[in-house]
């Protein structure tokens, strides 16, 4: 089976011409000065929720005809699975609207919506709280991770989104996706070097000028940086796959044990820099590890697999993650979020067909929060 990330690659070159009309993130280059007022401010992801969106979007021509029931079957469980505890609305394309009304029954909302995939945490809008107290929402302007998916319709989700939450809309020129801003709601975050400082997004940004910037959209006060990794995935190495604030101070990061593995390297450097980093309130932080499972299922099994626990979603009181079939490592996972999260349900999820594509539970998902 070809790799998720080569038809990726493969469907940009292919369509480079479209590629550079789809979306006006395409042409803005950073801003020399951010606003010197904070227009936003980011909850964390363990606050009431509103709900929770989705996008009913992968489709054969991206994934394979053989893989794209298994990732359909997904999207139903963890949408499902979310709607015990919260309302779900799902993005979905209006040709196929029976078609997933049958699959996702009457428990989920679904909103007609043009889609090339389904990542909607990268496509989706980033909510905040605006300077007023209101729900506000930033468009980052997905450019398909830098040129690599077409995004024509994909690009224009968080402004349909955006819409139907009822949030104002906040623009910025540059191009971000939202797997790889986590935030602890009290000032800090974490971001990959390898995604954010990246040419295919963002030509010539300094990370002076992105901390200026993010620090006045979502009102943070100090940024932890991550080394990452590019070109290795198609996300250039998201900030979700390898570092999540459990709360204020406190991080689960993840850990890969195979040597073999070029995140054995990258996990590794991660863990130094958390381990000896402060929050912008100036304490030291505790970090979780997540060590990755080495045993794995072989059924959907590709090149592109995300094995990991760090790609987890909170809702509202529940904490959804993936098992991978590694008894040992998924109840080792389980045991640190229950204990981590000791207010919170722990469902185990078997995603393979979503990680086949080098994707998690929390790729596939965005929240919208309570305001």
């Amino acid at each position: 089976m070809v790799s998720r990330r080569k038809v990726m690659q493969a469907t940009a070159l292919f369509t480079g011409g479209l590629l550079l009309s789809c979306s006006p993130g395409q042409t803005l280059s950073p801003s020399p000065k951010s606003p010197q007022r904070r227009t936003g401010l980011m909850p964390d992801e363990g606050s009431p929720h509103q709900r929770t969106w989705m996008a009913f979007g992968a489709s054969a021509a991206i994934w394979g005809a053989d893989l794209l029931p298994e990732v359909e079957r997904n999207l139903v469980t963890i949408a499902h699975t979310i709607a015990h505890y919260e309302p779900v609305s799902m993005l979905v394309r209006p040709g196929e609207y029976d078609r997933a009304r049958n699959l996702l029954g009457s428990a989920i909302d679904l909103v007609t919506c043009p889609l090339d995939d389904l990542w909607i945490r990268d496509t989706g809008p980033t909510f905040v709280v605006g300077e007023g107290g209101q729900k506000a929402a930033i468009d980052f302007n997905f450019n398909g991770w830098g040129q690599k998916q077409s995004f024509k319709q994909d690009g224009k989700v968080a402004a349909l989104v955006t819409q139907r939450a009822g949030a104002d809309a906040i623009t910025t020129a540059w191009v971000l996706e939202g797997g790889c801003l986590e935030v602890d709601g009290q000032g800090t975050a974490l971001v990959t070097e390898s995604c954010v400082l990246n040419d295919n997004r963002n030509p010539g940004l300094r990370a002076a000028d992105c901390e200026a910037e993010l620090k006045t959209l979502l009102g943070v006060e100090k940024i932890i940086w991550l080394p990452g990794i590019r070109g290795k995935d198609i996300t250039d190495g998201h900030t979700d796959f390898y570092g999540r604030f459990a709360a204020p101070g406190v991080v689960l990061a993840g850990y890969d044990p195979d040597p073999e593995s070029y995140d054995h390297a990258v996990t590794l450097r991660h863990l130094e820099i958390l381990r000896s980093a402060t929050d912008a309130h100036d304490r030291p932080l505790t970090v979780k590890v997540l060590e990755a499972p080495t045993i794995l299922r072989d059924t959907y099994l590709t090149e592109d697999f995300a094995p990991g626990y760090v790609g987890f979603y909170l809702c509202n009181g529940a904490v959804i993650m993936q098992e991978f079939g590694d008894g040992e490592a998924d109840a080792m996972a389980q045991d640190s979020l229950r204990e981590t999260f000791p207010d919170r349900d722990i469902i185990a999820l078997n995603i393979d067909g979503i990680a086949a594509g080098g994707g998690t539970i929390h790729c596939t998902t965005q929240q919208e929060p309570l305001i």
